[in-house]
């Protein structure tokens, strides 16, 4: 095994965090800046009118995106265990 191996696989993992990470953080950030923005226009400050929405939207992309997100990561897992032997050389 030479480093342009380790160096294809850590690409690769790292990939499926940005992903996972993006997947999850966008969506938050777009539904926290469209709360901000009303709250700037209503001048309503409560902390919690901009918590719970995030926390929903968050909770159901986790719930509705982890199926594939586990799909990837185990597809990844049997990549790298079926090609052990290679990468132990």
């Amino acid at each position: 095994m030479n480093d342009t191996h380790i160096l294809n696989a850590m690409q690769q993992m790292l990939y499926y965090v940005v992903i996972a990470v993006c997947i999850i953080t966008l969506p938050v950030l777009a539904i926290s800046l469209i709360m901000s923005i009303i709250q700037a226009a209503t001048q309503i400050n409560e902390m919690t009118l901009t918590f719970i929405p995030k926390f929903i939207v968050m909770f159901l992309l986790l719930f509705i995106l982890s199926p594939w997100l586990m799909q990837k990561l185990i597809l990844i897992t049997h990549h790298y265990l079926d090609n052990l032997a290679l990468f132990i050389r």
